[in-house]
């Protein structure tokens, strides 16, 4: 091919020309039809634009490792193991890496058998090798609604239908959750896993409580369901108390001392240590495991030597008074993450107030917000992007079917330092209200004065809140998620024929009359 005029000169981002997809649109098999490009793209390679503030990527803050450490356990891998780790490992992870990965869950209160760990390329590619493993096209998989952007798009990867439940402020409902199955079973189908992200969920920001857990365990049993477990954020919490993980009360069901039997548990270092070692896991019971294996060899044969050695050099480091440092260092994030989202909190009520609502997440990295149902905030992200050089990540994209969530966004408040905060909130803000105003001004409707006094008189970056902080018990903490009503749901993925398969329910939206409503970025 003459690459001169094939549009590659156009940057590594470059998208083909339909000149270009036409020459080989006869080789690419059916699946790839399903294929959707992550939000999660897009959004990365914002990462390399200071100019914009970027509220979007699921990035921690990786200036808070020291360089002179990194530097340290660098040379000491170097040191001590350059013969090994730049061979190739074992599939299923080099046993110093396993280890680190035990004392991790033990810190979570999950005790777990070495022996059925499998060390992957990152959290995601669990996602993806438990697909792979169980996925065949048409199969069902139960997700919460929003669900993980980066989920999406290995869902349709491998052809499946996704029913999709919406969730309130205590995580997914179990009561809809069996509608979903029995309304399934009606039909001959049955999910072929459960994917669920318990703890301060990725985008909604919510915990499943822990009746709900328990319920969901049991139900699991009743019905011999697989469920994904996806605990990315477990250990960053920053307030209210630990809640067992779903693999804890599976294993604690079963009462003999091991395993669980039904739950995949899927964890990472990204968001506790850094997402650039992409080292992930996951502990299965032994049949899934060796499929999970068989998928890894197939993939990519193995994780990096480098990474898992320097995590093993790293958890062997300790503090001066004697503790394990990376504990120090998680509790270091947790204090710089709870203040952040503090801040963000107070941005929101400053700026947002009257139109939209938005969760009080008590860890991890992700607030989400819902704005006036007029406002699409896929094409608010283009405006914002454009005119004010700030993002997020639009809440289309936490939804299979591509319709829902339409006026929702996730904002990352981890990565992103505080003045950066408070000011791509004014930006965002600053957008929604010229966009109220314009709807308004077309549909003969008026913004209320305060939102028109607060944008003409819009506060300057570093000025102190005002009264409406109280603003975020509104939100959908406060419990404002609601179902969906029967009938009312869309279907993923081929099955053209099972519509009402999904049942995905509308995000909060506040009643009101008249239908008013940088960062440097599984």
């Amino acid at each position: 091919m003459d690459r001169s005029s094939s549009g590659a000169g156009e940057g590594r981002g470059a998208r083909p020309t339909a000149h270009e997809l036409a020459r080989y649109e006869a080789l690419f098999a059916s699946r790839t039809r399903s294929m959707k490009s992550s939000a999660m793209r897009e959004m990365m390679a914002l990462t390399e634009r200071p100019d914009v503030i970027s509220l979007a990527g699921g990035l921690p803050d990786t200036t808070t490792f020291e360089p002179e450490l990194y530097a340290k356990l660098m040379s000491h891998v170097a040191a001590e193991s350059t013969a090994r780790a730049l061979q190739y490992g074992p599939t299923d992870g080099m046993t110093a890496t396993v280890d680190c990965i035990v004392e991790v869950m033990a810190a979570e209160g999950t005790l777990i058998d070495p022996s059925e760990v499998i060390v992957t390329t990152g959290g995601q590619q669990v996602i993806d090798l438990v697909c792979k493993a169980l996925i065949d096209p048409g199969d069902v998989i139960v997700a919460e609604a929003p669900t993980y952007p980066g989920a999406v798009p290995t869902f349709g990867a491998y052809q499946a239908e996704v029913a999709q439940i919406e969730m309130d402020s205590d995580g997914m409902p179990i009561e809809e959750l069996e509608i979903v199955l029995d309304r399934l079973q009606a039909r001959g189908r049955r999910p072929k896993f459960i994917y669920t992200i318990p703890n301060f969920q990725n985008p909604g920001g919510v915990t499943m409580s822990l009746a709900r857990r328990r319920r969901l365990v049991e139900l699991a049993r009743e019905r011999e369901l697989l469920v994904l477990e996806d605990n990315p954020y477990g250990l960053l919490r920053y307030e209210g108390e630990p809640l067992p993980t779903l693999y804890s009360l599976d294993a604690e069901v079963l009462g003999s001392g091991g395993g669980a039997d039904l739950v995949i548990y899927l964890g990472t270092f990204s968001k506790i240590l850094s997402p650039g070692l992409r080292l992930g896991w996951a502990v299965a019971p032994r049949p899934v495991l060796e499929k999970l294996n068989l998928g890894k060899q197939g993939a990519d044969l193995c994780s990096s030597p480098v990474t898992q050695l320097f995590v093993a050099a790293y958890f062997n480091e300790r503090d001066p008074g004697g503790g394990r440092r990376w504990r120090a260092y998680l509790e270091q994030l947790k204090v710089l993450y709870s203040r952040r989202r503090d801040v963000m909190l107070e941005a929101l009520a400053d700026h947002f107030a009257d139109d939209a609502r938005w969760t009080k997440p008590q860890g991890g990295l992700f607030i989400w917000a819902t704005l006036d149902e007029r406002i699409d905030t896929t094409d608010l992200l283009a405006l914002a992007r454009e005119s004010q050089g700030v993002a997020f990540v639009p809440g289309r994209a936490a939804y299979v079917d591509g319709r829902s969530g339409s006026s929702s966004m996730r904002l990352n408040f981890a990565g992103v330092p505080e003045e950066d905060i408070r000011e791509g909130m004014r930006r965002i803000g600053k957008v929604v209200r010229e966009q109220l105003s314009l709807i308004g001004t077309l549909s003969g409707s008026v913004p209320s004065s305060r939102n028109l006094a607060r944008g003409a008189a819009e506060r300057e970056p570093g000025t102190p809140p005002g009264g409406e902080a109280a603003q975020v018990d509104r939100g959908v903490a406060g419990g404002g998620l609601r179902a969906a009503s029967p009938g009312a749901g869309q279907d993923a993925g081929p099955g053209g024929d099972d519509s009402g398969l999904a049942d995905v329910v509308a995000l909060p939206r506040r009643a009101s009359e008249g239908s008013a409503r940088r960062r440097r970025d599984r």
